[in-house]
């Protein structure tokens, strides 16, 4: 193969045939072409005389080079030219070693890697190697792979398109292992790299430039190419921040930290409602940012994964579970307003330790549990009576936690809500008549909910109040002393938790308030009411896990079960991929954060390795576009052949007199078609005429506010996607039209959103608007305000009428049940938008007036919000109050309206098919 640039020739030997064309010049200009015969039918006033013989000089000029054109054309397509040609192989005679990086930072520009994998192989099958394709990601499962060998280009092309990038990260060392236990060795190949551009520097046996270094051994001579992407275009990583935050917060991390960008993090629910959306900004040098997405609690709690907008990959995604959501946690207090001295009430040291990781409340037990609440602390005090004793009994066995604290009330007198029988009076440790010095808390025992919290030395108890020894008491017992007595002691009722903490909640009793440990403890006890603890006590398996494309499926066999209590310090792998473990109803997280350890670009390779990018064209092949220019320039020559022989004139009989007449006509009807032509083309815009009229368009008016425009530019490409996808409507791009300056009878259908602000139309484009009315076309205002009251509301109906005055709009009416519009595709009875209700009105117009289709109709519940979509197709604004299947009801009504203005009334002439069955049975 000869490469010349960016051109190619794969048989570069038939090029030796240029040499011929200066013979091929020469011969056609000795060989003119046949003579021209002429009829001339004054033929009998030439007999007699002596005929001259004449014959062409010379092939003009523009002939020859006509046909010098086409022999150049047939010989560079033989030589089979090749534009942008596949990445040339190094020197050497071994097949191609294609070692390709398959893990998670790969996937982001996955597309490319398979475009250069096909080229590359592509290139050796044209020159007879064979291929060995080495994934560097290990299998699922950890499964032992294959011996390599050698296979044909055919056999690799289909490996390569059934590659894909797994959710883990990617093991080189091990991959060179495999290379290197090749039998034989693979001698004298050509070794290309396609990396993901991130360095595993963490050991040097796996860092980029010792793999680059054995790889170039291994090829000997023939060379290595390591192709790599650069700058923004490497892979990022979410990792959790701070989860003690009010808001939800993430880390991003980035490889490259050399250049300024911004990109947006998104979080959405299990059915893929969009929660919130927040950008985060990159500056040069930062490598590591975080971002918080603010929301209300019920909103965070339905929040089940985070990511980075339009990247697709494992890394790009986080997964939430039960311990990323905001439980609300409700205190007792029968006081109102604050106390004299706060920092004396044990209410202030709850809400200190709480706030950071639960949404507090406080008031009456009958206040908070008609709200939703997960915990209910008692801080030393009891049910009022028995009605509130009741309600806390029930609301906890439906699934609530109870938790008490003790204190001087409940020292001197207890009730039946408590998990042990308790003596009266209190314990006082180390009193000023006392020889017992304050006793130190335990380490937590395994079957505690406290396991594996640190307890510091440091956190005393005074006093506490204790509990009557029974044959139970240990098994309730999950905080005690070192001297063995009780601090905390629990036990399940129904489905909830019953809890006492055996002192005050406050400094008074012991300094545990005031210690971290008292945090960490009343965390776990709160994320108990959402089984979070009771999923520790068993194996977790695997319920779904991510793919490398960063898509949750259903968990493969090779995904192993996480052992008991072990999620903590679980490393995402082969074994176990990023995914939910536990069970469906308790789902536990493990996201690909855990398994990567440094992010940072390959740098410096070894002397003699060539270093690419992924950006490269497409290769184009060249021969059938010349062969196809060759046979139409063939086909020219023959026609000029036949027009210099004069064998392409046709002669015709005409009238005497009729030629001269014809002609004139001709002359002035054509000037009078130019005349008006160019007349036309001086009132409006050819191009916006030529773009409107090739293909059908939805259009949208413009207000002059971009937020408005973009929102209905999106909205519009969203309902043409549905159109062109479940109907046989062919629509391009909706576009934009100004009712000031445009020609609006291009369009069936116009999407016209009010909103404050707008100017009212100008006479000349009031004019345009009632021509466009009358001409059959459709207006949809949207006055955009449903959730305000609508069209029916004074705002609604004052800035239409400001906004059309001069406009001739009919009288309207509310759609009935039994309009066209309601069933001109889909069956429907309501049209919402991205709100729900109100009165749509249409012009009550009879079938045969427009075909039955009313050229005005109004609402108020923004279409274009429901149907606008992003970049990557996904809905754009959240709909109210119906979510995901409002949204599909306002595609349907889209689909209806666009049906309706393009064909008319036909679902109402059904009516009359019985009376023509009728007639034609007669």
């Amino acid at each position: 193969m000869l490469s010349l640039g960016s051109l190619a020739f794969a048989s570069p030997w038939l090029l030796l045939g240029l040499g011929a064309l200066p013979i091929l010049w020469w011969l056609l200009r000795v060989t003119p072409p046949a003579p021209r015969r002429m009829p001339f039918p004054a033929i009998r006033l030439l007999l007699g005389l002596q005929p001259r013989e004449e014959t062409a000089a010379h092939t003009p000029l523009w002939l020859i080079l006509l046909r010098m054109a086409l022999a150049a054309a047939i010989i560079f397509a033989l030589a089979h030219p090749l534009l942008n040609p596949s990445r040339q192989l190094a020197a050497g005679s071994g097949p191609l070693l294609l070692v390709v990086d398959d893990g998670w930072a790969a996937a982001r520009h996955w597309t490319e890697r398979q475009t250069t994998m096909a080229q590359l192989i592509d290139r050796a099958d044209r020159e007879k190697r064979q291929v060995v394709l080495v994934g560097t990601a290990p299998l699922p499962g950890d499964e032992a792979a294959r011996p390599l060998q050698p296979m044909r280009a055919a056999d690799a092309r289909i490996a390569a398109e059934t590659l894909t990038p797994r959710p883990w990260p990617v093991d080189r060392r091990a991959a060179l292992g495999r290379i290197e236990a090749m039998t034989p060795a693979p001698a004298g190949a050509s070794v290309v790299w396609l990396s993901d551009g991130i360095d595993q520097g963490g050991s040097s046996s796996s860092g980029a430039a010792e793999i680059a270094e054995r790889l170039q051994r291994l090829a000997g001579g023939a060379g290595v190419r390591v192709l790599t992407d650069d700058g923004d275009d490497l892979a990022r990583l979410l990792a959790p921040a701070e989860r003690e935050s009010t808001d939800l917060a993430v880390s991003v991390r980035r490889a490259d930290a050399a250049r300024e960008t911004q990109l947006f993090v998104r979080a959405t629910a299990d059915d893929g409602r969009l929660l919130a959306r927040e950008p985060l900004h990159f500056g040069a040098g930062t490598q590591v940012a975080d971002i918080r997405l603010p929301m209300p609690s019920e909103l965070r709690n339905h929040a089940a994964r985070i990511e980075i907008e339009g990247e697709a990959s494992a890394g790009a995604v986080m997964l939430l579970d039960e311990r990323w959501r905001r439980r609300p946690v409700g205190i007792v207090t029968s006081r109102t307003g604050q106390p004299a001295q706060p920092l004396l009430s044990d209410i202030y040291y709850l809400d200190r330790a709480l706030a950071p990781f639960s949404e507090v409340r406080h008031g009456t037990v009958e206040d908070l549990l008609r709200r939703e609440t997960a915990v209910l602390i008692l801080p030393d005090s009891g049910p009022g009576g028995r009605a509130e004793h009741d309600a806390i009994v029930k609301w906890m066995e439906a699934g609530g936690v109870v938790v008490r604290f003790a204190g001087p009330a409940m020292a001197e007198s207890s009730d039946d809500l408590l998990p042990v029988r308790l003596r009266r009076g209190g314990r006082t440790i180390g009193g000023a008549l006392s020889w017992e010095r304050p006793a130190r808390l335990a380490p937590f025992a395994a079957e505690s909910p406290f396991n594996g919290l640190a307890v510091p030395d440091d956190v005393t108890v005074s006093r506490q109040v204790l509990a009557e020894p029974t044959l139970d008491l240990g098994g309730k017992t999950w905080a005690r002393l070192t001297d063995g007595t009780p601090l905390v002691t629990g036990e399940k009722r129904g489905d909830g938790w019953l809890a006492l903490i055996h002192t005050t909640a406050g400094p008074a009793w012991s300094n545990l308030s005031i210690s971290g440990l008292f945090v960490e403890m009343l965390r776990r006890v709160v994320g108990m009411s959402q089984g979070v603890a009771g999923a520790a006590e068993a194996a977790l398996p695997p319920v779904e896990t991510l793919d490398g494309f960063g898509r949750l499926q259903h968990a493969p066999g090779t995904a192993r079960p996480i052992a008991a209590g072990a999620l903590a310090g679980t490393v995402a792998g082969p074994a176990t991929p990023p995914g939910f473990y536990g069970t469906p109803d308790a789902r536990r997280a493990l996201n690909l954060a855990s398994a990567v350890k440094d992010l940072a670009p390959i740098g410096t390779l070894p002397a003699g390795v060539a270093r690419e990018g992924y950006a490269r064209g497409a290769e184009i092949d060249m021969q059938p576009w010349l062969l196809a220019a060759a046979l139409l320039v063939a086909l020219a020559d023959l026609v000029i052949a036949y027009a210099l022989r004069g064998l392409l004139s046709v002669r015709r009989r005409r009238r005497p007199g009729s030629g001269g007449a014809a002609t004139a006509a001709g002359v002035a009807l054509a000037a009078a078609l130019l005349g008006s032509g160019a007349a036309h083309a001086a009132e409006g815009d050819d191009a916006f005429a030529v773009q409107a009229t090739s293909e059908m368009h939805l259009a949208y008016v413009r207000t002059g506010i971009p937020q408005i425009d973009d929102e209905s530019r999106a909205g519009l490409s969203g309902l043409t996607a549905v159109l062109n996808r479940r109907t046989a409507v062919d629509a391009a791009d909706p576009m934009e039209v100004d009712v000031e300056q445009d020609e609006l009878i291009f369009f069936p259908l116009l999407y016209w959103p009010i909103a404050t602000g707008q100017p009212p139309l100008s006479p000349a484009a009031a004019e345009r608007v009632n021509r466009y009315l009358a001409t059959g076309g459709t207006i949809l205002f949207d006055t955009r305000d449903q959730s305000d009251g609508g069209v029916g509301s004074a705002g609604g109906s004052e800035r239409l009428r400001q906004l059309l005055g001069g406009v001739k709009v009919p009288p309207l009416a509310p759609v009935t049940p039994d309009h066209v519009l309601t069933k001109s595709f889909y069956l429907l009875q309501e049209f919402p938008g991205r709100w729900s209700g109100g009165t749509i009105w249409v012009e009550p117009v009879e079938d045969r007036v427009n075909d039955g289709v009313s050229t005005v109709i109004v609402g108020g519940n923004d279409w274009a919000g429901a149907w606008a979509t992003d970049a990557q197709g996904r809905p754009a604004n959240a709909v109210v109050p119906g979510g995901e299947p409002q949204r599909e009801m306002a595609y349907r009504f889209g689909v209806n309206l666009v049906m309706y203005c393009l064909t008319g009334n036909y679902k109402t002439d059904q009516v009359h098919v019985p009376a023509i069955l009728e007639r034609l049975g007669q």
